[in-house]
């Protein structure tokens, strides 16, 4: 049996190739009640909870659309919900792509930004030294070799900056493609 294709239809392999890269996966600024950033979500949620009547349209995206079969709709770059969420403060998770993030790239010893990075504790964890943000920075292999298990005084090094706890809109005015809709209500302007 020989398949012919229906024309204007895409094979379930393709249509997963098409969707990849499409203005639906792309990202939109949530917003609570009063404006406040909650979070970034997909297109495709955030048309979704548009039908579901949970999120108001504030910005689109530069023109961009979105194509159904019988209708077209303005691709949503912040949405805004309608009824006001209590959210808890949200804190940036320690983690090593974070610490790394936090630091730019950059090894907080030598100031490097070349090669990969590892993440040293400056005060080792065999002399008490703990997992929080202002005991862990970003540094380069051979920075951190150098260093090994004794403090920065004690290897003759020094920090760059002290680390500490970044805050969230500060974290993400830094480390997530801020599409120029968001400035305002990323408090960037």
């Amino acid at each position: 049996m020989v398949r012919v294709p229906v024309p204007g239809r895409l094979g379930p392999r393709r249509q997963k190739e098409a969707m990849n890269g499409s203005v639906i996966n792309s990202n939109v600024l949530l917003l609570n009640q009063n404006y406040e950033p909650l979070t970034v979500c997909s297109a495709r949620r955030a048309i979704v909870m548009m039908f579901q009547g949970k999120v108001q349209l504030i910005e689109t995206a530069n023109g961009r659309k979105i194509r159904s079969v019988s209708s077209v709709f303005d691709l949503p770059s912040v949405v805004r919900l309608w009824h006001y969420r209590k959210v808890p403060h949200k804190r940036i998770m320690l983690t090593r792509k974070n610490v790394i993030a936090r630091d730019h790239h950059r090894c907080q010893y030598c100031g490097t930004g070349k090669g990969p990075m590892t993440v040293d504790h400056i005060v080792p964890r065999m002399m008490g030294g703990g997992d929080t943000w202002d005991n862990l920075v970003c540094a380069c292999f051979r920075c951190n070799n150098r260093k090994g298990n004794r403090t920065p005084e004690a290897a003759g090094m020094r920090l760059l900056k002290r680390p500490s706890r970044p805050s969230l809109i500060a974290f993400l005015q830094r480390n997530i493609r801020v599409a120029e809709q968001w400035r305002p209500y990323l408090f960037m302007d």
